[in-house]
């Protein structure tokens, strides 16, 4: 059996046990409204949101994005929000209480992981997990050069996952 994650940390000497994770609590297109936009143009709850302007509506749902780690159990997990179309957000949200596992929706990564610098919005296909798990985001192989996707395709090492963690945990 694979081993648990820990760690002691290099910047506060604390130990860190069981896999990382970490996660926005909106995508960065909600992040950026203002504090009157947010209450005029969008909807916001734990797993759910929604903008709408003169535009048209985006639909967002929480899910997870998960990086091996070679020997460990659990995953690094980043918990991030994806962007999908009127007709994938309506059918997850029908099926939300009742999934069904191994369905799949085409979407867009849409928070900033600052620790993985990328311009744009990633591209990836969203599959539904059964219980009460997150949906999980597998990156699309569209830029062989991204850090974030080599990371999710090959793993990283313990070390990797340390060094990140404490960036995360500490550069917040």
């Amino acid at each position: 059996m694979a081993a648990i994650f820990s760690f002691k940390c290099s910047c506060c000497g604390k130990i860190h046990e069981g896999s990382p994770s970490f996660g926005f609590r909106e995508p960065d297109q909600y992040s950026s409204l203002s504090t009157e936009q947010k209450i005029q143009l969008g909807t916001l709850t734990d797993d759910f949101c929604t903008i709408s302007d003169e535009d048209g509506t985006d639909y967002f749902i929480r899910a997870v994005l998960e990086v091996p780690i070679y020997g460990v159990q659990q995953p690094f997990l980043w918990g991030v929000w994806v962007s999908l179309s009127q007709k994938s957000f309506e059918r997850y949200r029908e099926t939300y209480n009742s999934s069904v596992k191994g369905e799949k929706f085409f979407g867009w990564v849409c928070n900033s992981i600052s620790l993985y610098p990328n311009s744009s919005a990633r591209p990836a296909d969203v599959i539904v997990q059964s219980g009460e798990k997150r949906p999980k985001v597998v990156l699309h192989d569209v830029d062989p050069q991204d850090p974030l996707l080599i990371d999710q395709k090959h793993g990283i090492s313990v070390s990797r996952a340390q060094e990140l963690a404490e960036r995360a945990i500490h550069d917040a």
